[in-house]
């Protein structure tokens, strides 16, 4: 079974900054830091565009996680989307949207996601992993708004 969802929040700067910071491997790894998230392969710093791949190590549920995601679509400073190639998910994908809303840009977040291992992965969407994915892209971008300089705007979702 895939699990979808939708976070939508408000940076105060224009697209192209809020695409550019989502790009960023630095600023991802400082929104995870309490996670020890570190870019261990791949583009391990500055920015990642079209066809790279990252390699991202971190501390997730009290275990050591390696995740590999490529940039499968960059329509900057509109959309990418990353995609795991190699990691703990059946399946993974991140759909990064910026629209100017107003002064600023209104940025949504659409994550789908699989967990392997069948019904008991189904268990483990229900149970565990939606929250915790909601609650990690949600911290992501309370960094991101700091990042671009504004007041905060909670991802609403």
């Amino acid at each position: 079974m895939t699990v979808r969802f939708r976070l939508d929040t408000h940076l105060d700067c224009p697209p192209d900054r809020a695409a550019a910071l989502s790009l960023d491997v630095g600023v991802h790894e400082r929104s995870l830091a309490d996670t020890g998230e570190r870019a261990v392969g791949g583009v391990t710093s500055g920015t990642i565009t079209l066809g790279q791949t990252v390699t991202f190590r971190a501390r997730h549920l009290g275990i050591v996680w390696r995740l590999t995601s490529r940039i499968t679509v960059l329509d900057a400073p509109h959309r990418f989307v990353d995609e795991q190639v190699r990691g703990p998910f059946a399946r993974f994908r991140h759909e990064h949207r910026f629209a100017a809303a107003g002064a600023g840009t209104r940025m949504v977040d659409v994550v789908e996601f699989a967990a392997p291992l069948g019904p008991l992965g189904r268990i483990a969407e229900m149970l565990v992993l939606d929250r915790y994915l909601r609650h990690i892209i949600a911290r992501r971008n309370t960094v991101l708004v700091a990042e671009a300089g504004g007041s905060e705007h909670a991802p609403a979702g």
